[in-house]
């Protein structure tokens, strides 16, 4: 039987070895690739050593019964179809093993085109289903739309999508990684620019000595270097959007040279003799707060109030706790496809999970953890075991405040776990973990107090 005409492949487990035999034999002629084993725990190293599509197990059976059985395989493989079958049949058995997960039921004796209809049934709902996560996969693809179901995120959305229908510049807010880089190109594929280019800087990852010839251009002889002309990134975005991320990490000099081409829709080379037109739509971004930024001069009060035409301001993840179901499937989808496998979902324990953990590096943290899940794990239905990398992450709320409880601490000591613990998280960076906690960096200090020892940084 070559492999392009097998139905399938089955498990089938009874402790009677004959049963295994003639199960095995009649599936095969109709087509089936069948395997047996004589007790739950062979089942078990058969699954483990093999994919099966399927598995028929009897109810009773010394050692492991048909139901215990059902209820590993739920734990290690949730959406592996299983049909039971017994001589004990009953409605109310039938109910109850359905009820724990198993696709079928069927009671002995039974004819063997009974048994193919019901195995027949259970793989096109298999199939049904993995046809499903390819069709989500295809229409939520990398179209740049944006996950928002949650009532905060749905209008940022909403004026993202109002503010496209102008060139005016656009100066986006958030935390790190809360997907201000997703918002700006969504603003660009609705916008009549769409058909130009999407042009990216990060400007604190510039040279500081090279911000100007990597935004406004270089010609040839202007330094040491520059063998011949070279575009910078207005004219690499020309016709089209120019983002500029960490605008606040940019050099004091380069972000008055950025005022003036804003101001005067003009550029000018490094080493070049004239200035030359620009037709670009900016868009700015910081993960700083703006007062802090401008405060500690980080950002020039000039070139934020010209770049601060129309603002928009992305909630960290936290704070659209709606919207995680959402970006769960979006990056299961996502991810199974980078790699070739259908995963189908998360279960209960690592759903209630994700929705009660702090995400201090917010939805590219998300994705991350997703992203790592799906490499790792085994199965299908993605568990908490898949999620959680031991000592890696915050513990679920719930989980911190009963730990909390049960140690007897009081309120002042909780607070001072609990910083010390996003501040962990964050690895050790003050200004990050200030603004997961909502409060200024100095309050941090202050309530830490002397037990904080000098060990945190600043920045």
């Amino acid at each position: 039987m070559t492999t392009a005409s097998v139905r399938g492949r089955l498990l089938v487990v009874d402790d009677d070895a004959a049963v295994v035999e003639f199960l095995v034999e009649e599936l095969a002629r109709e087509g089936f690739e069948a395997r047996g084993a004589t007790s739950g725990r062979e089942a078990l190293d058969a699954l483990e050593a093999a994919a099966y599509d399927l598995v028929i197990a009897d109810v009773e059976m010394p050692g492991m019964r048909g139901p215990e059985l059902l209820a590993e395989l739920q734990r290690r493989r949730p959406r592996l179809p299983v049909i039971l079958i017994t001589g004990f049949g009953s409605i109310e058995l039938a109910v109850q093993t359905v009820r724990a997960g198993a696709t079928d039921f069927l009671a002995k004796p039974f004819t063997t085109s009974a048994l193919v209809i019901a195995v027949d049934r259970a793989l096109r709902d298999r199939q049904m289903r993995r046809e499903i996560v390819r069709l989500r996969r295809e229409l939520t693809g990398e179209s740049g739309e944006i996950v928002a179901q949650s009532e905060r995120m749905r209008a940022v959305v909403d004026l993202a999508r109002r503010v496209s229908r102008s060139d005016s510049t656009v100066f986006l807010t958030g935390e790190s990684g809360v997907g201000k880089g997703v918002l700006a190109r969504f603003i660009h594929r609705a916008s009549a620019r769409a058909a130009g280019p999407f042009v990216q800087v990060n400007c604190g990852a510039l040279p500081s000595g090279l911000v100007e010839s990597e935004l406004f251009g270089v010609r040839r002889g202007a330094f040491t270097d520059a063998r011949e002309n070279r575009d910078g990134a207005f004219v690499q975005a020309s016709s089209g959007t120019l983002f500029l991320d960490e605008i606040g990490e940019m050099p004091a000099e380069a972000q008055t040279a950025l005022l003036h081409v804003l101001e005067s829709a003009m550029i000018r080379p490094v080493g070049g003799e004239r200035d030359l037109p620009v037709d670009v739509r900016v868009i700015a971004a910081t993960n700083r707060p703006t007062d802090e930024a401008l405060r500690e001069k980080k950002l020039r009060a000039d070139l934020y109030f010209r770049l601060n035409v129309i603002r928009l301001d992305v909630p960290p993840l936290r704070e659209r706790r709606d919207d995680i179901p959402a970006l769960v499937e979006y990056f299961l989808e996502r991810s199974g496809a980078r790699i070739g496998r259908d995963i189908l979902g998360v279960g209960e324990d690592a759903m209630r999970w994700l929705l009660s953990y702090q995400w201090p590096g917010n939805v590219r943290e998300l994705a991350n953890v997703i992203e790592r899940a799906v490499v790792l794990g085994d199965s299908e239905i993605l568990g908490l075991e898949d999620l959680v990398e031991p000592g890696g992450l915050l513990p679920a709320a719930g989980e911190f405040v009963g730990a909390a409880a049960s140690r007897g601490l009081t309120l002042s000591q909780v607070e001072v776990a609990y910083i010390r613990s996003v501040i962990d998280a964050c690895g050790g960076n003050v200004t990050r973990a200030a603004t997961v906690l909502g409060i200024d960096r100095r309050t941090v200090y202050r309530r830490l107090g002397e037990s904080d020892g000098g060990e945190t940084r600043s920045d």
